[in-house]
């Protein structure tokens, strides 16, 4: 199983001067006033407000990593462990640099973190991660942060993000479960089966996409249990092969590590609301 290269070393990242510089002109450092950046839009923007935090800017992590190479038997199903962890390490860089910058602002959590991927012409192999989000702060001065003391990170949308902490619960860590696979080719005579135009299942395909999604799946969840959560929301998996040989294909899962903070998980019922604008 991948192991996350960072998890205890996360406080010691080193970030570039030039962010370094934008964060501290962020804080108001340089004598300037306080000017933070978001990527919400202008409803998460309210509605993060409206749950007792203040945005402090936007924090990126990025990571440009070369996918090596794994050999596998053409007929056999098989995880690349060369490559899933490659593509596990790859983002969870992304993801701790983020962190850095969140936790040189002095922030509580990021809300709406997303990594994205990009590949470059001059780099054949190489795929770039990149994580974002906003950084938050609660006026409340209550402890949001992670058990290992840093800001805690979530995809979920400020709306969502609102009602979850109406609802007693708070978010911990954007879990993450990543596997690749390789997929093996047809045997002689399923070939045969399925060329004579018969409804046949393909077993060995059906059971190496079972495999890797699951792979995928439990390591999320290993994430999630790894940080004292009571479950995972907004999960989900992904699929893609990023150029590789046809037959490997990856599944990421990712999701938001949740916990309660009270036992009573009633919120609001949704009230009616009457327009005043003229349908005219």
């Amino acid at each position: 199983m991948p192991q996350n290269p960072n998890q205890n070393q996360n406080q010691n990242v080193q970030l570039p001067k030039s962010a370094m510089d934008r964060l501290q002109e962020m804080k108001g450092g340089t004598g300037a006033r306080h000017l933070f950046t978001s990527d919400l839009s202008v409803n998460e923007f309210l509605l993060v407000k409206e749950a007792g935090f203040d945005p402090l800017g936007l924090v990126i992590g990025s990571s440009i990593y070369h996918i090596g190479y794994q050999f596998a038997n053409v007929m056999q199903n098989q995880e690349l462990d060369v490559l899933t962890q490659a593509m596990y390490e790859s983002r969870e860089l992304a993801m701790s640099r983020m962190e850095a910058e969140a936790n040189a602002l002095g922030a509580d959590g990021i809300v709406g973190v997303r990594i994205n991927t990009g590949s470059y012409s001059w780099g054949e192999n190489l795929i770039e991660f990149i994580a974002m989000g906003t950084a938050v702060k609660s006026r409340d001065n209550s402890n949001y942060r992670t058990p290992q003391g840093m800001p805690f990170t979530s995809d979920l949308s400020g709306q969502d993000f609102r009602t979850l902490l109406a609802a007693g619960y708070r978010p911990v860590a954007l879990t993450m479960g990543a596997c690749v696979y390789h997929v093996g080719a047809q045997s002689m005579g399923q070939w045969f089966r399925s060329a004579t135009g018969q409804n046949v299942e393909m077993g060995n395909y059906t059971q190496a996409i079972y495999d890797a999604r699951e792979l995928a799946m439990e390591r999320m969840q290993a994430e999630a249990e790894s940080v004292g959560a009571e479950g995972i929301v907004g999960a989900r998996i992904t699929e893609s092969s990023y150029g590789w040989d046809s037959h490997v294909i990856e599944y990421f899962a990712i999701g938001t590590a949740v916990v309660p903070t009270r036992p009573d998980h009633q919120i609001q019922s949704p009230q009616m609301v009457l327009s005043l604008n003229d349908p005219s």
